[in-house]
């Protein structure tokens, strides 16, 4: 499959090109390896979301990662 750019929702390193994030989930891993918290806190369209589903992927073999989703809470239905 060729690569491509993706500006809206979740890259996938197989499938978008993306900047090399390997040293950021380094060092959260470390955070919580250590037991502290930390945040993720950007504006739109800066990686959160890939950040926190590569992290999620990178811990699976250590941790039990749990995803909570708190989108539309508050929304009038």
């Amino acid at each position: 499959m060729e690569k491509r750019f993706n500006s809206t929702g979740v890259c996938v390193p197989r499938k978008h090109y993306m900047v090399d994030i390997s040293n950021k989930l380094r060092e959260i891993k470390k955070l919580i390896d250590n037991e502290f918290y930390f945040t993720i806190n950007r504006p739109r369209q800066y990686g959160k979301t890939t950040t926190l589903s590569e992290l999620k992927k990178s811990l699976r073999e250590e941790y039990l990662v749990i995803s909570v989703s708190f989108e539309g809470i508050g929304d009038n239905l």
